[in-house]
This record gives structure tokens, C-alpha cells and sequence, in this order.
């Protein structure tokens, strides 16, 4: 850091002197325009190079048998260009696992290819709004959790199967918030550009982790679904389950509004459903084993349990309103 103490003309106006070291690496001289933002936090930035498009960002890896984990690291790192480049020959093996990763990540696309190279490139524009990526990708968990339980009332495999399969959507989505993030973080243009600060940042990633975790135990209630093969819930178990489901969806439901309006009074209603919910969870688990088939009461008990989860989750977002409204 360095210290410079605030001068004033005669005329009244106010002027601080740059560090010399600074501008003569820049190349800037007498008469250099630069361009002086105000951020929204009241720091002032000054940007010598305003008026440039910024450069791509490349990056070279080398094949290995975490090949995909490379990519998919250096696409979060926010890299646009990401070469694999091997000394001799890229194997089927190697370039399925690029394949596999670049099809798990949004925008990246194979842009060149030959027997020693693979060249993948980003065509996202880095200034996608984050609070668009991340409803998206709640839009996906939300419609997950309610159709998993739905297959398993209805004993309907080809929805259950259905749910599995989006699992992967929602960590397509969460991965590219990340990418977006962690750019926003390095760029305060991009930053000044969105309106969202490094605090505003770090909300997003910790909802966009929750939210993916309401897609992840909905998928294990696919899974729990499909381990019955088609059989239909007896008894009153459905309609309990139903209420308990219906009842945790508008949690999340409710959590995700109380972020996007910041409504405090929205978000503490999430809290003050514990008691109602755990009185739902026990109310399904006490039908359940009322069943003869063993194999239903422990599908019914796991699915409480991971709809219990979802609500944890639903709880952790309304809980990041408060220090936001606060501010």
C-alpha cells in the first residue's frame, strides 16, 4: 500500500499525486488519460486502461488422469481459453474425459482439435447478471424436489429417472455462477458493471450451494423412488407425504423471495416453520411403519429424512437476508 496525502489548489480543488513507479510501468505520461470511477462503496478507481478490450485469458494444461478436474478448475478460475496439449499423443481415454468435462460447463465449447491438442474456449459474456444464474438454477432444484416426491407417491420410474437426470443441470448452473463470481472479484469494472460487491459475491456463492444441495438430496429421493420399481405408495402415507413435501417446498420457495426483496419478515417465517415441520416429519415416519413391506417403510423414512434436509438448506438461505438488510 501506498500512502499519499491529499492536496488542494488555490482554486479549491482537490488532488492526490499517483505513485510514479505505477504509471511509468502502465506507460502513462503528461497529458495520459485515465478514467476515475466511483465504487459503490465510495473508493474511487482509477483505470488506465479503459478504453482496451480486456485480453483473453489462456491457459495450458497437460494431460493426466485427473484431466477433467484440470478443466474444470481452470474454467472456474474464469479462463477463457483452456489448451490441453499433451508431448505426443492425447489418448480416447484422455479426450472422453475432456469431452465429459466440457459438457458438464456452460459456454465451453471444442474450438480446435488434433491428435496432440484439444482447444476449448468460453463464449459466455463474463457480465451475465449472477442473481439470473442463480434463480435459474433454483428453478431446476425446486422443479426436482417437487417431481421426486411425486414419482415416489405415484411409483413413476420414468420421472424418477427424469429427476436424476437433472441433477446435472443444476451443477452446470452452479458452476457457471462461480466462473462468474470469482471474474467479478478480479474485475471492479465488472464488478461497478453488475452492481454487486465482493460481500454480494459471497451470498451467491453460499445460496448457489445450498440450492445445489436441494437438487442433490432430491436426486437421492429419485433414487430411493426407483429402488421400489414402480410400486405406489398404501395407506395414508401419500397424502402425509404430500403435506410434508408441500409444506418444505414453500420454505425454499419463501427463502428465495425473502433474498431477491430482502423481506426480513419473510425470511425469519422459514425459521418459525421448525416446529410444524418436524411434527410433519414424524407424522409420515409413524404411518410408514404401520407397512408390511419392509422395503417401503425404509424408502419412506429415507425420503423424510432428505426432505428434511431441503428444509435445513431452505433455513440456511433465509438466514443470509439478515446481515444483508442490516448493511
Amino acid at each position: 500500500m501506498t500512502m499519499r496525502k491529499l492536496q488542494r489548489t488555490g482554486g479549491g480543488t482537490f488532488f492526490v499525486c499517483l505513485p510514479k513507479e505505477w504509471a511509468e510501468r502502465l506507460g502513462l505520461k503528461r497529458g495520459s488519460t485515465v478514467s476515475v470511477v466511483e465504487t459503490a462503496d465510495g473508493r474511487l478507481l482509477i483505470d488506465p486502461k479503459y478504453e482496451e478490450e480486456r485480453a483473453l485469458q489462456v491457459v495450458t494444461v497437460e494431460p493426466s488422469e485427473l484431466l477433467d478436474r484440470e478443466v474444470v478448475g481452470k474454467y472456474l478460475l474464469g479462463y477463457d481459453i483452456i489448451r490441453v496439449e499433451a508431448k505426443d499423443q492425447i489418448t480416447a481415454k484422455q479426450r472422453e474425459l475432456v469431452k465429459r468435462a466440457a459438457s458438464r460447463l456452460v459456454g465451453l465449447e471444442i474450438v480446435e482439435e488434433d491428435y496432440k491438442s484439444i482447444v476449448m474456449q468460453c463464449l459466455l459474456d463474463p457480465g451475465i447478471p449472477p442473481e439470473k444464474i442463480l434463480f435459474r438454477e433454483y428453478t431446476i432444484a425446486a422443479s426436482m424436489h417437487h417431481d421426486a416426491v411425486t414419482a415416489l407417491v405415484d411409483g413413476d420410474v420414468h420421472l424418477a429417472n427424469n429427476v436424476a437426470a437433472r441433477d446435472d443441470d443444476v451443477n452446470r448452473q452452479y458452476f457457471l455462477l462461480v466462473r462468474i463470481l470469482r471474474s467479478v472479484i478480479r474485475n471492479p469494472r465488472l464488478s461497478e458493471r453488475l452492481g454487486i460487491s465482493a460481500l454480494d459475491c459471497l451470498d451467491y456463492r453460499l445460496v448457489a450451494s445450498f440450492v445445489e444441495g436441494i437438487g442433490d438430496q432430491s436426486a437421492q429421493i429419485a433414487e430411493r423412488s426407483n429402488a421400489l420399481k414402480g410400486t405406489k405408495l398404501g395407506g395414508d402415507v401419500p397424502q402425509a407425504l404430500l403435506k410434508l413435501h408441500r409444506a418444505v417446498f414453500n420454505t425454499h420457495e419463501n427463502a428465495l423471495k425473502a433474498l431477491r426483496e430482502r423481506n426480513t419478515r419473510l425470511a425469519e417465517s422459514v425459521r418459525n416453520e421448525r416446529e410444524s415441520i418436524k411434527s410433519l416429519m414424524k407424522e409420515v415416519e409413524a404411518l410408514a411403519k404401520d407397512e408390511r413391506d419392509v422395503n417401503i417403510v425404509g424408502v419412506v423414512v429415507s425420503t423424510v429424512d432428505h426432505i428434511g434436509r431441503i428444509y435445513e438448506l431452505s433455513v440456511d438461505i433465509a438466514d443470509l437476508v439478515m446481515p444483508k438488510m442490516a448493511e
